[in-house]
């Protein structure tokens, strides 16, 4: 049986917590852990920002795409983040409206483009921005123009932070405007075997006294690398501990819990 200590030091955990709502679940007691993932989108982010360029994130469900982007851009760039919450099939008039909510503009919305595109590219001329748009490979192609309208009409363009599922890259590709405005195509893969032990024992407490050959196990049965998998593992574990006053996560224990959740489907 492997030791921790055998396999190296856990991955470290970042500087600033991220806030408790980009945990899957609001997982109580998560932290944030410096996965090869996150810090390869720190870097990417940086490089984009400073190029003002769009940059794409893509990646399986699950592997911590959207958190990492949040996180990231919350905690390393505060005065530039942007964060859009677009719902399904987005006009050009809800990207507008979602922009002068995020910029935080005065008043409503104004109706006419004219006028809403004034308000933006004001603001958006007063400092480097870094807009963010999640399953970005559902939104129309008259959003992706809208996007390059704004990227192009700012002396220097404008960094665009664009998410999208692994089966989405396709859909980016196919937008002919980023083939010259992107600065990289960054895919965040699952973590690995051996990564897995040195990363979810940083990620919560409750998997401290858990081997790492178990881990692999947990993770071969039911996570596949996928950290929101890990995150709902570990909320179905901590009620299971509170219900039965058990004080830590045995084999047992584990593999009943495992065996409750729907693993036909992955959240």
């Amino acid at each position: 049986m492997r030791s921790l200590a055998a396999l190296g030091q856990p991955f470290p955990l970042a500087d600033q917590a991220a806030l408790e709502d980009l945990h899957f679940l609001g997982l109580a007691g998560a932290r944030t852990v410096m996965t090869p993932g996150l810090v390869a989108l720190g870097r990417a982010l940086a490089d984009a920002h400073r190029q003002r360029r769009f940059l794409c994130v893509l990646g399986d469900a699950g592997v911590g795409k959207t958190f990492a982007v949040h996180h990231t851009g919350h905690t390393r760039f505060p005065r530039a983040y942007v964060p859009l919450r677009l719902g399904a099939r987005p006009r050009p008039a809800d990207l507008r409206a979602h922009l002068h909510h995020a910029l935080r503009l005065e008043g409503s919305a104004p109706g006419g483009p004219a006028a809403a595109d004034a308000l933006i590219r004001r603001a958006l001329r007063a400092r480097p921005r870094i807009v963010v748009v999640d399953e970005a490979d559902r939104i129309p192609g008259a959003c992706f123009e809208y996007l390059r309208f704004l990227h192009d009409d700012l002396l220097g363009g404008l960094c665009t932070v664009l998410i999208a599922g692994q089966h989405g890259e396709k859909a980016l590709r196919a937008q002919r405007m980023l083939h010259t405005r992107t600065a990289a195509w960054l895919t965040l893969p699952p973590l690995t075997r051996d990564q897995v032990p040195l990363a979810i024992a940083a990620l919560h407490p409750l998997w401290q006294s858990v081997t790492p050959d178990d881990l692999c196990l947990l993770d071969g049965h039911f996570a596949h690398g996928s950290l929101r998998r890990w995150a709902l593992l570990t909320h179905h574990v901590q009620r299971v501990l509170t219900t039965t006053g058990a004080t830590s996560p045995a084999p047992g224990l584990l593999r009943q819990v495992v065996r409750r959740i729907d693993t036909s489907r992955r959240p």
